[in-house]
């Protein structure tokens, strides 16, 4: 076991809500351990695959659009719930946090332990403002990822 614990912040800032991955890695900097991995990624498979590579523990922060909508609804899932999130279902990306699952299970490269906080948008276009509902939820869903970050590191630092 390395150890190593990866959050990675999915979205694009420049896409209203879809912003709310990297906002999390931001709000987490000075209240995670040092040797935390905190990355940004635009939720393309081969950057995530390449981020959490080596990773005992990854926690990935992303936006979810559903239906019917309920913009701020926070939602933590587990690596089989996030596995059933496939193109178009959930995901505000071209490809869905599931279909990266599946890629990394063929390749071997899945994680020990992945967990993923996600927030319901309410908008994902052009625009750097998150919605009322989604920044409203921000502070919440800091606080699940820097748990899970602190799970992480207890159970790496156990005898």
């Amino acid at each position: 076991m390395s150890g190593r614990v990866v959050v990675i912040g999915v979205g694009n800032p420049l896409r209203g809500d879809d912003g709310i991955g990297p906002a999390v890695v931001e709000a987490l900097r000075d209240r995670v351990p040092a040797d935390t991995v905190l990355a940004v990624s635009d939720g393309e498979p081969g950057r995530l695959l390449d981020l959490w590579r080596g990773a005992d523990t990854v926690v990935v922060v992303e936006a979810l659009r559903t239906r019917p909508a309920r913009p701020g609804a926070l939602h933590t899932l587990t690596l089989a719930e996030a596995a059933g999130c496939h193109r178009g279902t959930a995901s505000t990306h071209g490809f869905g946090l599931g279909d990266c699952l599946a890629l990394a299970e063929a390749l071997d490269l899945l994680p020990s332990r992945l967990v993923v906080h996600a927030v319901e948008v309410a908008d994902v276009e052009l625009g750097t403002r998150l919605s009322e509902a989604v920044r409203s939820a921000l502070p919440a869903l800091t606080d699940r990822a820097a748990a899970s970050v602190r799970r992480a590191h207890a159970r790496n630092h156990e005898p």
